[in-house]
């Protein structure tokens, strides 16, 4: 979701596509790449972008978000096995986009963000069982803000980076136990509209806009000794073979997910909208790239993964706004038959 909303988060600025950059069109090597996207169920709402996700058990949660003519509030449920989205209790504060959510211990939790004008600081908390929000939560203590990123790791929840006037870099931790935050080592360099995917209880953050450039840094945080560590970069800056081929990894506004331990990157943009999709290994510290993403070049999307199937959905293209889902399957040999 740029996220200066969710998205996930975004700026409110028209983007004007500029087809030059390398990465942000459909790759013609295509035929070579492995990894196949498939049109899924429709979000049964306004079409929207920079909207919030979450998931609890085998059910995802969308909500908020901003299309061309409004910013939402309004919550909705997604069930894999009915194949069918069904509206949930408004989320009661303010209508925006570019907030953050995550879940832990089984309840969501939405907060920050902006409404176009001005950026916010309150904290929300969604019971799905039994379908009601709690608005009496401490605020975030690091100040209102628009396009941070947000994870969840055992039973804490962490709020990091974002744009309140300039790009940030703080992390803070969150207790659901006492509604208690604590801030935490901070990353390395200011970003907004970051990407981060946790893996093995570690968070991943990846590139993310900083002064309008998009980082070419992947940072993990380890909240055990609350360090940072940096991994290799996603541009081809070494002697070796292994990154030759990093184009069109940086990117800002974009989605990732996680399958069967490896991490996918997809969407987003910098300088122009971003087709190309990236499986990173955890074990061996690499990129490799998949067969680029087949709908609508957009940024500012979500991404889920249920019953471990990873889905893409939402998200914008200058004036025009999404509400169509695909399904990826990493493994499968591509099919233009199956993404009309």
């Amino acid at each position: 979701m740029r996220q200066h909303a969710v998205y996930v988060t975004a700026l409110l600025i028209v983007l004007v596509p500029v087809f030059i950059v390398p990465g942000c069109k459909k790759s013609t090597d295509d035929d070579e790449l492995v990894g196949n996207w498939s049109i899924s169920t429709d979000f049964e709402n306004d079409a929207r972008a920079e909207a919030v996700l979450f998931t609890i058990g085998n059910k995802a949660y969308l909500g908020t978000g901003v299309s061309s003519t409004e910013r939402y509030n309004d919550l909705w449920e997604y069930d894999l096995d009915k194949g069918y989205w069904t509206r949930m209790k408004e989320f009661p504060g303010a209508a925006r986009s570019a907030a953050i959510a995550f879940a832990v211990g089984g309840i969501g939790y939405v907060g920050t963000g902006t409404d176009g004008y001005d950026e916010f600081a309150d904290m929300y908390a969604f019971d799905p069982v039994a379908n009601t929000w709690n608005s009496s939560l401490k605020p975030f203590p690091g100040g209102a803000r628009k396009d941070a990123i947000a994870f969840t790791i055992g039973d804490k929840g962490y709020v990091c980076s974002g744009y309140d006037g300039s790009d940030l870099q703080d992390l803070w931790e969150y207790t659901p136990n006492g509604d208690g935050w604590e801030q935490k080592k901070s990353i390395s360099r200011r970003r907004s509209a970051a990407t981060v995917f946790v893996m093995d209880s570690k968070a991943y953050v990846v590139s993310g806009s900083n002064n309008g450039t998009a980082l070419n840094d992947l940072l993990v945080y380890d909240p055990s000794t609350n360090d940072w560590t940096e991994k290799r970069k996603l541009t081809n800056v070494s002697d070796e073979s292994y990154d030759d081929e990093y184009t069109s990894i940086a990117r800002y506004n974009a989605v990732s997910f996680v399958m069967n331990n490896k991490a996918y990157l997809a969407t987003g943009q910098y300088g122009s909208y971003m087709s190309t999709v990236w499986e990173y290994n955890v074990a061996t510290d690499q990129w490799t790239e998949r067969t680029a993403f087949e709908g609508k070049l957009r940024e500012g999307a979500v991404a889920m993964v249920l019953n471990n199937r990873g889905f893409v959905l939402t998200g914008r293209n200058g004036s025009e706004y999404y509400y169509n889902m695909f399904e990826f399957n990493p493994t499968a040999e591509q099919n233009d038959d199956d993404n009309q």
